[in-house]
């Protein structure tokens, strides 16, 4: 019998998981060369009833310089909504909340069913990261044009998850077709937010359809209730939040 003792297994150290581990987003360039950003955009949507006066709400943003939108609610009079946006986290906790706590909003009854929290990602084809990750979101948000705006939170189910990578992507190119049809003819444009891991209510992604008319965002969901991902493979959607923009932050990067 042999005397050697059995090699030790090597034990995966702190510096290992660090060097295997990539966070950053993907695309493609021209060549077809992977590229990567470790930038990504941060965008928090939260909602207060018995507001009776905006002004009181936009004068505080606008004096504060927060990045953002301020939205009236569609199915509440005294409903608004706010979204805002950043590239550090930190900024929720630090400026953001600070805003909140001045006496405009203090006064306002929270409304946290409608509380979205996502960041921005790649899918991994796209040639700038850094307008699909940053600026084109934060644009989009504030485009003066796009005066409606639909946000609301979605889970997959498990069933998603077990489908091949061909499965999953011939789902998402239907689902997304719908999107880049209303877009391409200027009726309706998404932001898409990752929200795994930050959501209360262990939703995966917060979805804005925004557009110049309600009626193009309503058909992009009535269209979208037709596909494979949502009659197959969703596990929960909304709620859903409706509102018409009544401010808008002037610097909208």
């Amino acid at each position: 019998m042999s005397s050697q003792r059995p090699k030790a297994k090597h034990m995966v150290t702190a510096e290992d998981r660090t060097d295997s581990v990539d966070i950053s987003e993907k695309g493609r360039n021209a060549d077809g060369e992977t590229i990567s950003s470790g930038r990504r955009l941060y965008m928090q949507f939260v909602a207060y009833g018995g507001c009776t006066d905006t002004a009181s709400l936009t004068q505080t943003l606008t004096q504060a310089c927060i990045p953002g939108v301020l939205y009236e609610d569609v199915n509440d009079p005294f409903g608004v909504g706010l979204l805002t946006f950043s590239e550090s986290p930190d900024y929720f906790l630090d400026e953001f909340r600070d805003v909140l706590h001045s006496q405009a909003f203090a006064t306002l009854t929270p409304k946290p069913e409608y509380t979205m929290f996502g960041r921005t990602y790649s899918i991994g084809y796209e040639s700038d990261l850094d307008e699909t990750l940053v600026g084109r979101p934060s644009r989009r948000v504030c485009d003066p044009s796009l005066t409606w705006a639909v946000w609301y939170p979605l889970r997959r189910s498990g069933s998603f998850e077990q489908l091949s990578v061909e499965e999953q992507n011939v789902a998402l190119m239907e689902h997304g077709g719908i999107g880049r049809a209303f877009g391409r003819a200027g009726l309706a444009y998404d932001i898409r937010l990752a929200c795994h891991g930050m959501d209360k209510n262990d939703n995966d992604f917060v979805v804005a359809l925004l557009g110049s008319d309600l009626a193009p965002l309503s058909k992009v969901v009535q269209r979208m209730r037709k596909t494979t991902q949502t009659s197959q493979h969703l596990d929960r959607l909304g709620p859903f939040f409706v509102g018409r923009v009544v401010w808008q932050s002037s610097d909208n990067g």
